[in-house]
């Protein structure tokens, strides 16, 4: 496959991930801040629950539209797979909340308010989504490699 052919396919797929990310990244800002400021949650504990509503949603846009093209494993392995890549992307996402809220009172000298808070979880969600679109990508929805037959018979 030429280069321009292959870096065309990904930018398909990069779309498609994109807009499934979208609509999951809308949930999860959603339920962050109905947990955050109407619940009055703490902010991992809202993110952590957050992740977990949007998690849903971005499994079967992504298994049904982005990679339907991709070969279908055993229906378990595949989503304790993405369950697994979702749960470390899900901590990353934590993580960078806390310690960027924990940077901003610092730098203010006070607690984070809920703008600089949805700032750090604004730039949590960009670091994971990158994150998530290497892992999909390679191991989630991953292609068959090509048989041996099939490789040699493209060469000649």
């Amino acid at each position: 496959m030429s280069l321009s052919v292959r870096a065309r396919r990904l930018a398909g797929i990069g779309a498609r991930f994109l807009t499934v990310g979208a609509v999951s990244t809308f949930i999860e800002i959603a339920a962050f801040n109905l947990l955050y400021l109407t619940f009055g949650w703490d902010v991992v504990a809202a993110k952590i629950a957050a992740s977990l509503v949007a998690l849903v949603n971005a499994y079967v846009g992504n298994r049904q539209w982005t990679f339907r093209h991709r070969d279908r494993r055993r229906l378990w392995v595949e989503i304790v797979l993405f369950v697994v890549v979702n749960v470390g992307c899900t901590v990353l996402g934590v993580l960078l909340v806390w310690g960027g809220v924990e940077l901003v009172a610092v730098a203010l000298g006070r607690p984070a308010g809920p703008v600089a808070v949805n700032v750090v979880n604004l730039i949590s969600i960009v670091v994971v989504v990158v994150a998530r679109f290497f892992f999909y990508h390679a191991l989630v929805f991953r292609t068959r490699a090509p048989s041996p037959s099939v490789a040699d018979d493209a060469r000649a």
